[in-house]
Order: C-alpha cells, then sequence, then structure tokens
C-alpha cells in the first residue's frame, strides 16, 4: 500500500537528489516515509536521502519497494510547481503508479525491482576532519577548479585550519580556501584526497546554496557529504577517491 500527498518542492528535492547520480532506482516506502538509496553504475557515488511521513500532507504506506523511472517519474511531478500538491498512489493489481497534480493524472508503469541494481550499505568510516560550510562556499570552489582540471583535491590543512579546494591544470593551478572563522563549525584533522570534477559538479547540482552542509574527510579516502533541504530533505552523499599512483 501507498497512498500520499507530497508538497511540489519536497518530492522534487527527494528525487533531484537521486537522479544526479542514477537513472532508476529503489523507492523504499514504510510508515515512517520515504527513502531512497542508489550507487552509479561506476561504483564511485552514493546518494541516500529520504523523507519523513511528517513532513507529508497526507501518507499512508506499508514496507514496500517500488522500482522507479527517475526521469519518468520527475517528468510527471514537473507537472506541476512550486506550490502545488502531488498526490501518488499505488495500484496494487496493475504494480502502476498513478500521479495527479493540479487536474492532471500520469500513470507510470514501474520497474522490477529485482532489475535494478541492489542498493548498497553505508559503510562505516571514521573519518578525522569534518567541515560545516555553506553550500554556496562548496559549490564555488567546485566551480573554480571545474576552470583548470578533471580533478581536484579536498583538504583539511590541520596546522592552519582552514579547508581548501585545489585543483591543477595543464597550465594553470586553482587553490580556494575557507578560513577556520568563515566555517560554521569544523572539527580538526589532517586530510586530502582527491575527487573527480565531474561527479562533484552533478552532486553539487542538487545540494542548495543556502543549505549548511557537513563535509567529512580522510586521508585517500571517500568524501561524505550531508544536508538536508528546506523542503526536510535529508541527503547524503559519498564520493571514492581517485586514487593517484606513484
Amino acid at each position: 500500500m501507498f497512498n500520499a500527498t507530497i508538497e511540489y518542492e519536497k518530492i522534487s528535492d527527494l528525487l533531484d537528489s537521486i537522479d544526479v547520480l542514477v537513472d532508476e532506482c529503489k523507492l523504499q516506502t514504510s510508515e515512517n516515509g520515504l527513502a531512497i538509496r542508489a550507487v552509479d553504475p561506476a561504483n564511485v557515488g552514493m546518494a541516500d536521502a529520504s523523507l519523513h511521513a511528517s513532513e507529508c500532507k497526507e501518507f499512508e504506506a506499508s514496507d514496500g519497494v517500488l522500482g522507479i523511472d527517475l526521469d519518468k517519474l520527475t517528468n510527471s511531478v514537473e507537472m506541476g510547481s512550486q506550490g502545488d500538491l502531488i498526490h501518488l498512489e499505488l495500484d496494487q493489481e496493475t504494480r502502476k503508479l498513478t500521479i495527479k497534480v493540479d487536474g492532471l493524472s500520469y500513470t507510470l508503469a514501474l520497474i522490477d525491482p529485482d532489475s535494478i541494481r541492489e542498493e548498497p550499505d553505508i559503510p562505516e568510516l571514521d573519518l578525522p576532519a569534518e567541515v560545516t560550510i555553506e553550500g554556496s562556499q562548496l559549490n564555488r570552489g567546485i566551480q573554480a577548479a571545474d576552470m583548470v582540471g578533471d580533478h581536484t583535491t579536498l583538504l583539511f590543512n590541520d596546522e592552519a585550519e582552514e579547508f581548501e579546494i585545489n585543483a591543477e591544470g595543464d597550465t594553470d593551478d586553482v587553490d580556494y580556501t575557507v578560513k577556520s572563522d568563515e566555517m560554521i563549525d569544523y572539527t580538526a584533522g589532517e586530510a586530502k584526497s582527491l575527487f573527480s570534477i565531474e561527479y562533484l559538479k552533478s552532486i553539487n547540482k542538487a545540494i542548495p546554496k543556502t543549505a549548511e552542509i557537513v563535509i567529512e574527510l580522510g586521508e585517500s579516502f571517500p568524501i561524505k557529504i550531508h544536508f538536508a533541504t528546506d523542503s526536510g530533505v535529508d541527503v547524503t552523499y559519498m564520493l571514492a577517491p581517485r586514487i593517484q599512483s606513484d
């Protein structure tokens, strides 16, 4: 069973946070709300997003898994606009999802969940450095790094207590530094890892510029980025580092 009425902003943020990495996913339903966890085909980026039932106008669901084509569901939700209510209802017999908004109705055929890649567990990582900054600060660093190279180094300078985003191109370099007094919060620890700019750009699309984001870093370890949208969606990304050979 799944029957819910959700504000446009909330369901849009939930779907947008996932479709920056994958085209299809398993939507987990329960009495507590909606949850999606997915990893991209290259095993580089992982997204985990959830919307609690209390954030919805109406919500009724049993434990279940819906196989979703993200492009189709996102396009159907976008029949609405800011301020609209999106009604989602699962037909148990046909296994189709009906999406209704502002007089429009769309019936979406679901994908067999068994045909979709198994969602991964979130690994337990003991990452030494943690910084809390605004989404706009991360956005600025990623945009700057994208001007000069395909990869960028994210690091925490333990001695200076600074968070840095650096990139080296064939001819140009860029360095973006967030000092300790410019952070919302931080836990000092020596950390430095190299990441793909393309993946960071994809993830960055879903991060609100006004959001407080928590970034956890280690030495050549995956990065963990967590934030909550204004609409109430909780999102966590993990991105594997690019290991440089000596």
